[in-house]
C-alpha cells in the first residue's frame, strides 16, 4: 500500500492526538479563540485552528473544476489558482503551486515522519501538507483540507 493511500484511508490518524494549534507567529489577522469559534463550524475549527484533518473524499471542493480562485476560509486571502489544481487521487483538493506570498510552511512531526505543514500566511490557519510527489512543473502536491478553503469562480 502506498504511503499516501495508507494515510488517506485514515488508518493511522486515530492513534494521534492534536497537540499543536494553528501556526504561531505574528499574523496580519488575529482573532481570539472565541472569535474563531463563532465564525467557524466545529469541523472547520478542528482543522484550521487545531491542525486536524478532514476525512478524505468529503469536501465538495475536491471535485471543483471551474476556473477561479481558492481562498482561505479564515481571512479570504487568495491561496491557489484553479489552473494549478489537479486530481491526486487522495481525496483532498490538491495543487502543485500556491499563489505568491500566500502560504507559509513549518515542520510537522506528529506522525512517524517529518512532513511539511502549510498554513495561511495572513491568519495562520492550517491548510494541509506539501509533499514531493506532485506533477510538473513543481513536483509538489499541496494536499489541502477543503474546509480551510472557499472558492470564488472567475
Amino acid at each position: 500500500m502506498k504511503r499516501r493511500n495508507f494515510i488517506a484511508a485514515g488508518a493511522v490518524l486515530p492513534f494521534f492526538t492534536r497537540s499543536a494549534l494553528a501556526a504561531d507567529g505574528n499574523f496580519e489577522i488575529t482573532r481570539s479563540k472565541a472569535e474563531w469559534r463563532a465564525m467557524l463550524s466545529d469541523a472547520e475549527y478542528r482543522v484550521m485552528r487545531e491542525e486536524g484533518t478532514e476525512r478524505a473524499f468529503t469536501s465538495p471542493l475536491n471535485d471543483e473544476k471551474r476556473k477561479g480562485t481558492f481562498l482561505c476560509k479564515g481571512c479570504d486571502l487568495p491561496l491557489y489558482a484553479s489552473e494549478t489544481k489537479f486530481d491526486s487521487g487522495t481525496g483532498w483538493p490538491s495543487f502543485y503551486r500556491a499563489l505568491p506570498n500566500a502560504v507559509e510552511t513549518k515542520p510537522d512531526r506528529k506522525l512517524f515522519v517529518t512532513r511539511t505543514e502549510c498554513h495561511c500566511r495572513r491568519c495562520g490557519s492550517h491548510l494541509g501538507h506539501i509533499f514531493d510527489d506532485g506533477p510538473p512543473p513543481t513536483g509538489k502536491r499541496h494536499c489541502i483540507n477543503g474546509v480551510s478553503l472557499t472558492f470564488r469562480p472567475a
